[in-house]
């Protein structure tokens, strides 16, 4: 028996693929699959399941064109209503592979269908817990995701997670060890170790959510401090459940090359937004006018998700060649198939061609302490709120990145700001929205608050809690 953690740090996401005997299963498959098949031949085995702990939200899954590739079924756990041919297993039903046997342990909570895959090794014995978004290191699922499908709150839900995880997963050994679906960065949680695996007895000691005195204070504290899900959530959903264009269409599609005249002629036409894939740097430096700047050598495609919204946006895209199939590849993880084409050699060739660029007023951040004036300047901080209240320059207001199209109309067009993030990823892809759409009176700090800190410049952890945008 093998069982391989295949870990996908942009999405903090794990799929397992398990061998044993001649025969394997993936659990929870990333949407390109040519990576799973690649192992199916190296070890000459045959994929005999794929299972799926719940209907994803921050990701599509590969379960459809795997499926289609390999023949093999698709499991889900009870109460599942996928609209495809599928297996809805009943609780604690057993599925073979190999010499091992792999239990359904129905965990509702995250979602209704939401479940837990319990392998049984060679002689029985409990030894692996795959358990999706129900059990998290460190945390347990958010349960405020399925309210509307549901039909019920997130405290009904959080009862139901306390039920499952109290009732099916503590009274399992201790020495079982845990292969979550997800670690620290993604937005399925709030609390998650930064670490991939663990035993279960490392978690019943030390998970907040498994140390709770009753249901009551569990709903409490699983409920306390959510934010807002990612708009893109409940479009992952609806496509992990309904289906989707197979990703070789998508990268068929995006893989087209356009010269530069072309590319200008589907931006004008089809209502495309023009999304840079390059570095901060490259992009402050010149773009195409209106682009908006998410870097892959970021959290690329959460932060697409999160900022873009709709699935359905068509995207033409600038990278730097031979970056065109990662981006796409990255796109389509989180839904995002709409790609209409890339620009053929990069940016360099729309320079070269004459086209009209733009740049991103960017300083240094010596420069900005030196000329911002505290309590007269206006100081702009796209961090996580936690970041911010950790340490922040004085006087300066909290605007999370992660929810500009929301305070981006209380921005004043017309008094010049600063903007900065942590380190100049966020800030670049804040200041590329705001021209976009017409801002152009600010000026971003690169090096973000990191470089920042290293200046003389006022700080403090002190938050006012009454600042809003447009005082004056």
């Amino acid at each position: 028996m093998r069982i391989e953690q295949i870990y996908t740090g942009c999405l903090a996401q794990g799929a397992y693929y398990i061998v044993s005997d001649g025969e394997a299963a993936i659990i929870d498959p990333l949407r390109e699959t040519q990576p799973y098949l690649d192992r199916l031949a190296a070890d000459g085995v045959t994929l005999k399941y794929i299972f799926e702990t719940h209907f994803h939200a921050d990701f599509v899954s590969g379960h459809l064109d795997l499926s289609k590739q390999t023949q093999a079924p698709i499991v889900y756990g009870p109460t599942a209503q996928p609209e495809f041919d599928a297996i809805v297993a009943t609780d604690n039903q057993v599925f073979s592979i190999g010499k091992i046997q792999v239990k359904v342990l129905h965990t509702p909570g995250h979602t209704l269908e939401s479940s837990c895959f319990l392998l049984l090794d060679e002689n029985g014995k409990e030894t692996a817990l795959f358990s999706g978004d129900t059990l998290f290191l460190g945390d347990v699922g958010r349960p405020d995701l399925a309210q509307k499908a549901a039909h019920m709150t997130q405290e009904q839900l959080a009862g139901l997670l306390y039920e499952s995880l109290y009732g099916k997963i503590l009274p399992l050994p201790d020495d079982i060890t845990v292969y979550p679906a997800h670690g620290a960065g993604s937005a399925c949680g709030k609390n998650m170790m930064k670490e991939t695996v663990d035993s279960l007895g490392n978690q019943k000691r030390m998970n907040y959510a498994l140390n709770q005195p009753n249901k009551e204070a569990f709903i409490e504290a699983v409920t306390n401090g959510l934010l807002p899900p990612p708009a893109y959530f409940g479009m992952n959903v609806a496509m992990n459940k309904k289906g989707y264009e197979s990703f070789d269409q998508v990268l068929s599609h995006g893989m087209k090359a356009l010269t530069t005249g072309e590319f200008e002629a589907v931006a004008e036409s089809s209502g495309a937004l023009i999304l840079d894939t390059r570095s901060t740097q490259e992009f402050s430096e010149g773009f195409i006018p209106q682009s908006v700047n998410i870097g892959l050598d970021g959290d690329f495609a959460p932060w697409v998700g999160a900022l873009i919204a709709d699935v359905n946006q068509p995207i033409l895209l600038v990278t730097d060649p031979g970056k065109e199939q990662e981006a796409i590849t990255r796109l389509s993880r989180v839904g995002f198939d709409h790609i209409l084409g890339h620009l053929e050699g990069g940016f360099d060739s729309w320079v070269h061609a004459a086209k009209e660029t733009d740049t991103i007023n960017r300083i240094p951040a010596e420069q900005f302490a030196s000329e911002v004036k505290i309590g007269k300047s206006k100081i702009i901080d796209i961090r996580k709120e936690s970041e911010y209240a950790a340490e922040h320059v004085e006087d300066a207001y909290s605007k999370p990145l992660a929810y500009i199209n929301d305070w981006i109309k209380d921005v004043d067009p017309l008094e010049h700001f600063y903007l900065h993030c942590a380190g100049g990823y966020r800030s670049m892809i804040a200041a590329s929205i705001l021209q976009a759409r017409g801002y152009r009176n600010f000026t971003e700090v690169a090096g973000g608050f990191n470089a920042i800190a290293k200046t003389g410049i006022p700080r403090t952890d002190f938050v006012c809690q009454s600042k809003v945008l447009n005082e004056h």
